[in-house]
């Protein structure tokens, strides 16, 4: 088994699956960084790295790009475009990607995470989507998405996010992930 406290999750600490993942990694001994910005509502306060207005700015993305490549339109709001640049913050520094959520019927994964796992893809990081609809995990492999039984995180630096409605499913695949990777929490 490798060594948890070599291993940090980069994540959000938002409610929902970025709230479990953080509560999984401090459990098993993992190292959490959690970007997020001034003004914004999080659950997890470990690890805590605010972004400066600077930082934020240089992840600007257009949003008819992203609402383009998601097949569902975002609003202009700023905390939508804060939140965007914060979740690439995360995808940035993982070198694997696990999202909990939903894959939608066009291929891309639910909600404000959607692009989360298109970034993901961009950059061509290995990427595992728990579907908590279809109760089973999906990696991205030959630009199509593949049943994976039982994933394991392998990166030192490894990303987790994904929607703010975790389904008991969704609790349980994260845990789960977390003890296969590491074995017994401490």
């Amino acid at each position: 088994m490798p060594v948890a406290s070599e291993f940090t999750l980069f994540s959000g600490g938002a409610q929902g699956a970025e709230a479990e993942f953080g509560k999984q990694a401090e459990a098993f001994g993992v190292q959490e960084i959690n970007y997020s910005f001034e003004g914004h509502k999080i659950e997890r306060n470990r690890g805590l790295r605010m972004l400066t207005q600077e930082e934020l700015m240089r992840k600007d993305v257009s949003l008819t790009y992203v609402s383009k490549l998601l097949d569902r339109n975002f609003s202009n709001g700023p905390l939508i475009r804060m939140v965007l640049r914060t979740i690439m913050y995360q995808v940035d520094a993982g070198l694997e990607v696990f999202v909990v959520g939903a894959i939608l019927d066009n291929g891309t994964v639910n909600g404000g995470t959607g692009w989360g796992a298109e970034f993901a893809k961009i950059c061509n990081k290995p990427l595992f989507v728990f579907d908590q609809v279809k109760n089973g995990w999906f990696t991205w492999k030959d630009n199509a998405w593949a049943p994976v039984a039982s994933p394991v995180i392998t990166k030192a630096h490894f990303t987790g996010t994904g929607t703010r409605f975790v389904e008991e499913n969704g609790r349980a695949a994260i845990a789960e992930l977390f003890g296969r990777s590491f074995g017994t929490a401490k």
